[in-house]
């Protein structure tokens, strides 16, 4: 009788041990996020969020229409507005953070019509759950963009979330 339990016992070990590894392997499997090589609304869209992600704010920076009211000096100005409002743009928590939350998006849909197009973004929080919660919360937002009628790419002109609202107003943003 003891044999027999011992057996089960490790049985059940052996199979924890076993999900353990695979939740690993599928964890480090995942492909990093790349830049999109296409000039679709989307593909801009998810490539100036990839950029602030990872950063890179003189590329993120290129995304935006010189067009827009608020528009920065300089790719300088540009990261200066975004530190100064990092709240806005989740920096702290992209990835995993120290207080168990993360941020996720993705490009869901894009909405083109003549030279205006309207990029749905998923955003999704991820935070310790508890029993009641699932441990995520969602919500959709936009990316305004417009098709630069000289160099035909896409520009983006404003956006519900990671923007700085000042950058639409005529008179910019105080500096």
């Amino acid at each position: 009788m003891i044999q027999k339990t011992d057996k089960f016992l490790i049985g059940i070990v052996a199979g924890i041990v076993l999900l353990v590894i695979v939740a690993f392997a599928v964890v480090l499997s995942r492909p990093e996020p790349t830049y999109r090589t296409d000039n679709a609304a989307d593909a801009v869209a998810h490539n100036y969020l990839l950029a602030l992600w990872q950063q890179d704010y003189d590329r993120a920076y290129s995304y935006l229409s010189p067009e827009i009211g608020g528009y920065p000096e300089s790719a300088e100005q540009f990261q200066d507005d975004i530190r100064d409002n990092r709240w806005i743009f989740d920096l702290d928590r992209w990835g995993t953070d120290s207080d168990n939350r993360s941020v996720g998006l993705e490009v869901i849909s894009a909405d083109v019509t003549g030279d205006r197009a309207y990029v749905s973004v998923r955003k999704t929080d991820f935070y310790q759950g508890d029993f009641f919660s699932n441990g995520q919360s969602s919500h959709t937002f936009n990316v305004q963009l417009e098709r630069n009628s000289q160099t035909d790419e896409w520009q983006i002109v404003e956006a519900d979330d990671y923007w700085v609202y000042c950058w639409s107003n005529e008179d910019g943003c105080q500096r």
